[in-house]
């Protein structure tokens, strides 16, 4: 048991740049196209994945904006935070509720990525943006109303 909770806490420390930076690129998403946060994501150390209901595909120009200011806020080191509340205490239409597990408790943890960015989450993060590095977004693909963005971190 003690090799499985060790290995979960190296798994998660070693993904949290890259969650991290999944949950900035749903701010950005959110700010500038004024969609959901992403419907289904993929996270993984080398290259994560995640998908957002869009009317149209992105063009390069987005793309390049979308990434810019993803890296715009890493650059500016701001403090990733917690904070624990009650749902029944949750403002309505702050956070969408429906995507909790059924079996989840009544207290959910909310993470604050500065002033920029906040949901529910229980996965691992960095303590400070630069910590992420540089945010690159490999590709991208549009299907059905879904724009698929797949992104890749690195030193610079």
């Amino acid at each position: 048991m003690e090799i499985n909770q060790a290995s979960e806490k190296f798994r998660g420390e070693e993904i949290a740049p890259m969650h991290t930076a999944e949950h900035i690129l749903n701010g950005t998403m959110v700010k500038m196209f004024g969609c959901q946060r992403a419907h289904s994501s993929h996270i993984e150390r080398k290259k994560s994945k995640c998908d957002y209901i869009l009317p149209a595909q992105l063009v390069a120009d987005e793309v390049a904006a979308i990434e810019a200011k993803v890296n715009e806020v890493i650059a500016a080191d701001m403090p990733v935070t917690f904070e624990f509340a009650e749902v029944g205490n949750l403002r309505p239409g702050r956070f969408d509720l429906t995507r909790l597990p059924e079996d989840a408790t009544q207290t959910v943890r909310i993470v604050h990525i500065g002033d920029y960015d906040e949901c529910l989450c229980v996965g691992a993060h960095v303590e400070h943006t630069a910590e992420i590095g540089k945010f690159r977004i490999s590709s991208t693909r549009y299907e059905n109303g879904v724009q698929r963005i797949v992104f890749r971190l690195g030193k610079e």
